[in-house]
């Protein structure tokens, strides 16, 4: 952990001035803790194989590997939006077969709606792309936007809570639709991933814990205080002609790596004596 040091310019006069920026407002937002039972996992075609002849699993982690969101006004509610946000995970397995662990992986698929207001828009945003054309312009040189507002979602890799084989396809979040899984997604695993009408005839099925936080925001003006950029003051230097411990010497010591963080909540854990 090397020192922080702030590299910015002072600017040649310190001058202040009143600027105009065009930035993101956020007009709601939300946080949630979802659990999703008992959602079905499609898995590669390694995986299923193992799955045929396994005898219990253990889930071991499961990571967000993509993530759709759509907006959609609400009807009979102006300035209103559902957001619905759909998590493509990686979950990693370990099926028990003949006495032993075999590791496999496929993707769960997790869907989310979440309603926030977004007040109303009613103006056509059109911004530049850069594309060339000549001067009769015969093909549009601006995309258009439309007047849904943005919303942006965050999210940690989810908790698995509990892996199980099922005989009978569990309800899925996706529809029990593999075809929906984007090929980025299916890219991410090691192997092919199979489609409806494959498989053995057994599911997994994982429990997923998400934490995660939403918001909605829209383009915005405003005018701020700013001073004048300059060039920055700190010089580019990685140490190429300094010996390793040279360099060592100016780290900072990770104190916080050494220390676990305190306990933030309720103090008294709810053991309040009698």
């Amino acid at each position: 952990m090397i020192e922080n040091r702030n590299g910015c310019g002072t600017g040649q006069n310190g001058s202040r001035d009143t600027v105009c920026i065009d930035v993101n407002r956020v007009l709601d937002s939300c946080r949630d803790k979802d659990c999703f039972e008992n959602v079905r996992v499609w898995l590669t075609d390694v995986g299923d194989e193992l799955l045929s002849g396994a005898q219990s699993v253990r889930a071991k982690e499961a990571k967000i590997t993509g993530v759709s969101i759509r907006v959609e006004s609400v009807p009979f509610n102006c300035g209103f939006y559902q957001i619905l946000t759909r998590f493509f995970c990686r979950v990693k397995v370990d099926f028990c077969c003949c006495g032993r662990p075999r590791e496999a992986e496929g993707i769960a698929v997790c869907d989310k709606k979440s309603i926030l207001y977004g007040s109303e828009g009613s103006v056509h945003v059109f911004k530049s792309n850069g594309t060339d054309s000549d001067s009769c312009m015969p093909i549009p040189d601006a995309d258009m936007g439309d007047n849904l507002p943005i919303a942006v979602v965050e999210a940690v890799d989810p908790v698995v809570l509990d892996a199980q084989i099922l005989n009978v396809c569990p309800p899925c979040s996706c529809g029990c639709c593999c075809g929906d899984i984007p090929e980025a997604v299916r890219g991410s695993l090691e192997g092919t991933l199979l489609s409806d009408e494959g498989g053995s005839g057994r599911y997994l099925a994982v429990s997923l814990g998400f934490f995660s936080v939403i918001r909605i925001e829209r383009p915005g003006q405003y005018l701020v205080s700013a001073t004048e950029y300059a060039v920055p003051d700190k010089v580019c230097s990685c140490g190429e002609h300094e010996s390793p411990c040279a360099v060592f010497e100016k780290m900072a010591f990770p104190f916080s790596e050494f220390a676990p963080a305190p306990y933030r909540g309720n103090q008294n854990c709810g053991c309040d004596k009698q």
